[in-house]
Formats: C-alpha cells, structure tokens, sequence
C-alpha cells in the first residue's frame, strides 16, 4: 500500500514543486514505484516532470470532478516515476468541488484503485490554503514541508503547522509532519543558519539532516523539463534530493535491501544521458 505524502506550505518560493518533483525522481532511481499527482492549477510540476501540460488528454481535473480514473490520466516520465499532471483547467475542478458531498474526500477516494500499485503517492500541493490542498491533506498520511530558512518563513510554517492539527483533529487523525526539508539553503548567510537551528530546536528529528543548497543546475533543470537526475547527476541538487530520499526510505517498515543505484530504473534514454 502506497505511502501518501503531500508536499505542502502555504507561502510560495520555498522549493515546493522542485522538492516534489526531485524526491520522485530520487524515489524512483532507488526503485520505487512512484506517482507524483500535480495538484497546482500552475502545472509546474508537470511540466518539470518533462510532460506538456497543454496537451493532456486526461488531468486532475477531470479525476476531481469525476470525469476520468487515475489510470485514464496516468502518463510514465522520463525518470521513470508515473504522472498525474495539471494545468489551469484544474481551476475549475476547485470551483466545482464546492458543491459535491465530502468535497474534501474527492482525491482520497479517486486514489484508492490504484494504491496497492506505488510504494510511495506524492503531491504537490498549490501555495494556498485552497479546497484542493484540503483534498491533499485528507488523502495524505503525512506532509513534507520544504522550507526556506529565513523569517518570514518561519511565520509561514507555524501557519501551516497550525492548519495540520486543525485537519488532524477534524478530518484525518492520521495526519502528521514527514518531515521538514530546508531548502535554498545559503551556508554564508547568518539567518539561515540562525533559522536553521531555531527549526532543530522546536521540530527536532522532524528535520531532514539533508540540506538543499542554492544551487544553479538545480534551478536550470526545470527549463529543460527534466528532474535534476537527469540534468546533471553530479550536481550538489542530484546529490541532495537522492540524500533527501534515502532518509524517507529509512522510514521504510520494513526496508528491503536494494541497490541503490541511479541507474537501475530509467528508460535507455535516460541511462543514455545519466552516463554522456
């Protein structure tokens, strides 16, 4: 049975779809079976998953309002996770789930067919406090909240810390903190690092030990429509997203030992690319 995660924070330029769409593909390079569900009307994540959001035959619009299954709109990437991808149609799918019963069950209930098939469901939630990062809190089992290390972030985070216990003792008691991931994180700046210790103080093991840096490729990638894996492996990003996925692994009941290879899963293509 699929592990669910959301990848959520409600203040915007944090790394939220870079760390989603990276963690998949890390997830997947360490065979895993992955789906990534692009939930952001934006459809950044589709298209950093290297899928063109304009020319979706099937999207999360169309599984919220009941207008397609999982399977219909499923589409494999490059680096070798599964798609559900997004678009602004997803717009209308927010709009139109307001007037459906449990409105905020629509994507758990749309999820549960295929959950014995993944390891791990990923989401990427919109910047916002919206119906649909509702639908991803109640279908998720636990949040992952990529964070930037400076003030008013940290301001950010207690909102939304606030919102899971709100969620957690309404409508899914199952719902906790996976972790926090610090990103665009900048060795050099005194607040990040003052910031930085201040979120090991309050979350404790909650906090990755693994640190995203700024990093130049890593903010390339998406323009190429490609994970970062496969834009530079050998990049401080490649290094920090597949360090980011080991830890999640490690939370693995039973963890199963496997080569934990960046090569083993993707398509000829990308072993191609990966190796030149």
């Amino acid at each position: 049975m699929a592990k669910v995660i959301a990848f959520a924070n409600q203040k915007g330029g944090v790394g939220k779809t870079t760390s989603c769409v990276n963690t998949a593909a890390s997830l997947s390079a360490l065979q895993r079976r992955v789906l990534l569900i692009d939930l952001d009307p934006q459809g950044n994540a589709t298209m950093g998953s290297g899928i063109d959001k304009f020319t979706l035959n099937a999207s999360m619009n169309e599984i919220l309002q009941g207008e397609a299954y999982v399977h219909d709109a499923m589409q494999e990437t490059e680096a070798g996770f599964y798609l559900l991808g997004a678009n602004g149609d997803l717009t209308a799918a927010e709009v139109a789930l307001l007037k459906k019963p449990k409105q905020e069950q629509q994507l758990k209930n749309a999820l549960k067919p295929v959950q014995a098939e993944f390891d791990y469901i990923l989401i990427d939630c919109p910047p916002s406090l919206n119906m649909l990062t509702l639908n991803a809190l109640v279908a998720a089992g636990s949040v992952i909240i990529p964070m930037q290390c400076e003030y008013y972030a940290l301001e950010g985070l207690s909102a939304l810390v606030d919102t899971i216990e709100q969620i957690r003792g309404t409508l899914n008691e199952k719902l906790e903190i996976e972790g926090i991931v610090r990103t665009m994180f900048d060795s050099r700046n005194r607040l990040s690092i003052d910031v930085s210790k201040q979120l090991i103080e309050h979350f404790g093991k909650k906090v990755y030990k693994t640190i995203v840096p700024r990093n130049i490729r890593l903010a390339e990638a998406p323009s190429y429509g490609i994970p970062i894996l496969l834009y530079d492996k050998n990049s401080k990003g490649a290094e920090s997203y597949i360090g980011l996925a080991k830890e999640i692994i490690k939370k693995e009941p039973n963890v199963k030992k496997k080569k934990e290879s960046i090569f083993n899963i993707f398509n000829s293509k990308a072993k191609k690319e990966l190796v030149s």
